[in-house]
């Protein structure tokens, strides 16, 4: 009989070659993150300053709220004003560390830099021009003061997204049960967290998919997740959507009404409905779930997964009792640590510019 959630792992030998071995799929403690810290110091201000979007009047905390769990707490986040957006706003923590951004998957999560790009160019987020943004932030004294602390140059809007990804990079849970159990404290899970901790790994099979640091594979897969009708019901976000289709190539994209995740980047028809499996890391402060918030509690997120998924799930019913679902549930709270706030510092304002003296 053929183990379960097992992955396989590749590791060089002495001899220069590699060995691929089969290991059980397991959580791991979150690693110690490894930011620049003048340049996150600089880049917390820019990531709560609003003259980083178009017209001034909201910021990456505005979607990313650190008294929300760096969400926005929406089923659907709102977008740039005069649209909205088609999808959940997922939480900031932890991601330097991972694999792939975007539900979609689209975007390498190597890349910070190109993720913070993404999000204050796009129209429907930000809609800043790189080029205007620099020459704000040019003209606030404290900020070119700032700069200096990391480079030598003047600011360039190119190194901008880099700065603001550099905070990202330090927003990380922390004191969460889990991490103190998975390094040996034993006492860290109350006896209904272990049972859910074993329901996890075994008969839920959770850590197939939720495994590592995040609880996340990294890839991407089929779940059922019903659609949201405001996608399709408000004008605005089905308008949004259609123009991220045409944006992404989307084949006969106008007549497509449903969020066919991944298939939009990858064209293959195949990937309908896939989505990034997401980080399961303090999930307390992160409601409601999913791509597009259909699952409001922790609660209905266990029964959906219980019954197998929705239509097409890639997914079997697990036939848990109703003890072994509080179980799960318990335990998928202790992967949440304290709350981690930041507050808006005071931002710097504008000063006049001297032609020729700068």
């Amino acid at each position: 009989m053929k183990p379960r959630n097992l992955k396989r792992i590749a590791f060089a030998t002495s001899l220069g070659g590699l060995v691929t071995v089969s290991v059980a799929a397991d959580l791991a403690p979150l690693p110690q993150p490894k930011f620049n810290t003048a340049m996150a110091e600089m880049g917390r201000f820019l990531f709560f300053d609003e003259r980083l979007s178009g017209d001034a009047g909201l910021s990456c905390a505005t979607c990313h709220n650190p008294q929300k769990g760096w969400s926005d707490g929406l089923p659907l986040s709102k977008g740039y004003p005069a649209s909205e957006y088609f999808r959940n706003s997922p939480t900031l923590l932890n991601s330097g560390f991972k694999k792939r951004f975007m539900w979609d998957g689209r975007l390498d999560g190597a890349d910070m830099g190109t993720l913070v790009r993404d999000m204050i160019t796009e129209a429907h987020t930000m809609n800043m021009d790189g080029r205007l943004m620099q020459e704000r932030l040019k003209q606030v004294p404290e900020y070119n003061a700032m700069w200096l602390k990391f480079r030598k140059d003047d600011i360039n809007g190119m190194r901008v997204f880099n700065v603001v990804g550099e905070f990202v990079r330090s927003v990380n849970s922390k004191n969460a049960p889990i991490d103190r159990f998975l390094k040996g404290d034993q006492g860290a899970l109350n006896g209904t967290q272990r049972a859910g901790y074993e329901l996890f790994k075994g008969k839920a099979g959770c850590v197939a998919c939720h495994n590592g640091p995040l609880g996340s594979d990294g890839n991407l897969h089929r779940t059922g997740v019903p659609e949201n009708p405001a996608v399709t019901s408000e004008p605005l976000r089905h308008i949004t959507m259609a123009r991220y289709y045409a944006t992404s190539g989307l084949p006969n994209y106008m007549m497509t009404h449903d969020d066919v995740g991944f298939q939009a980047i990858s064209k293959n028809p195949k990937d309908k409905g896939k989505f990034a499996t997401p980080s399961i890391r303090d999930l307390k402060y992160t409601a409601p779930y999913m791509h597009n918030g259909m699952l409001k509690t922790l609660d209905e997120v266990v029964d959906f997964y219980d019954k197998g998924g929705g239509s097409g799930a890639e997914l079997k019913p697990l036939n848990l009792g109703d003890s072994e679902k509080r179980a799960l549930v318990a335990f998928l709270e202790s992967l949440s640590g304290d709350p981690v706030v930041v507050d808006k510092p005071k931002l710097p304002a504008y000063k006049v510019r001297a032609f020729g003296k700068n």
